[in-house]
């Protein structure tokens, strides 16, 4: 059915509020879009990230008066008479099938293919996830995921254990044990990513050799020959000490979800335990990796 779509534009502190709004004006549906296309950091859990200039899209039934919606809204204290907005009529498409479409296999590195379940393999005889878009983290999108899996890529990991800290849909994981791993171990604090792992991992045929825990309930003393957290600057900095001890002596340490500007400081964290590698930047982002001293 075709719908009606309301962007008004505000800055993130009154996004969410506006968001509340635009649902009493009679919206089926809100999103936040970033007005100047800046990066975009994954939340944590229950936290939706906003940013400086804001744009609210309301979607609304194709038969809703919009003039009467308008006119409530400049009655709203966060909006007033003549508000910045914009109107469009949306063409009737199938959705569902428009996003489907949006999402293809992705090659990184040498053997590595990340497919949706919808899309035909492009070659049978690659290392082949399928892997859809889902609530967790992690679709290989994103240039720090794309960075995690080719650095896996390029590593012998036969026989290997390797740790995903901060596993999200457990795509390092699972990509991880494809390339040969033995064992993989997936950490997370969201419930739902933990959910999301064990379900990709079945779907791949690898769920036996993935072990999932939230941080509360990993076994002590855990170590491995290949470590990655792709999480954020932040919690790679505060946890240093806690992953930098996860890799055995020799063993190697993949860190991601940096931005260029951060990287300085989040190798300064763990160059008293590792040699480091150059760091290697795409799109603004950067991977750090190292193996331990």
């Amino acid at each position: 059915m075709p719908w009606i779509q309301l962007k008004l534009n505000t800055i993130g502190s009154q996004a969410e509020d506006l968001s509340d709004v635009l649902v009493e004006s009679g919206a089926v549906s809100v999103t936040f879009q970033d007005t100047h296309n800046n990066p975009v950091f994954e939340p944590l859990p229950g936290e939706t990230l906003l940013w400086g200039d804001t744009d609210v899209i309301g979607l609304y039934d194709a038969e809703t008066n919009m003039a009467e919606v308008v006119a409530m809204l400049e009655q709203h204290p966060l909006l007033g008479a003549g508000f910045r907005h914009q109107v469009d009529q949306l063409e009737d498409k199938d959705w569902e099938r428009e996003w489907m479409d949006n999402f293809h296999p992705m090659r990184f590195g040498d053997r590595l293919w990340i497919c949706p379940s919808w899309r035909d393999v492009p070659d049978p005889d690659a290392v082949n996830v399928i892997l859809d878009p889902g609530l967790a983290f992690g679709t290989g999108t994103h240039p720090t995921t794309a960075l995690c899996l080719q650095w896996l890529d390029g590593l012998n990991l036969a026989g290997k254990t390797v740790i995903d800290f901060g596993c999200g849909s457990g795509i390092l994981a699972i990509a991880a044990l494809k390339l040969g791993a033995e064992r993989a171990i997936g950490i997370d604090i969201d419930p739902q990513a933990i959910q999301a792992s064990r379900d990709n991992a079945q779907r791949n045929g690898v769920s036996e050799r993935l072990a999932l825990y939230l941080p509360n309930d990993q076994p002590a003393e855990l170590l491995a020959d290949v470590v990655v957290a792709n999480i954020l600057a932040g919690p790679l900095r505060e946890l240093a000490p806690l992953i930098g001890c996860l890799p055995k002596s020799g063993g190697h340490l993949g860190l991601s979800g940096i931005l260029a500007s951060q990287a300085t400081s989040v190798a300064e964290a763990y160059e008293e335990q590792f040699v480091l590698d150059a760091i290697t930047e795409r799109e603004e982002w950067c991977r750090i990796t190292g193996c331990r001293k």
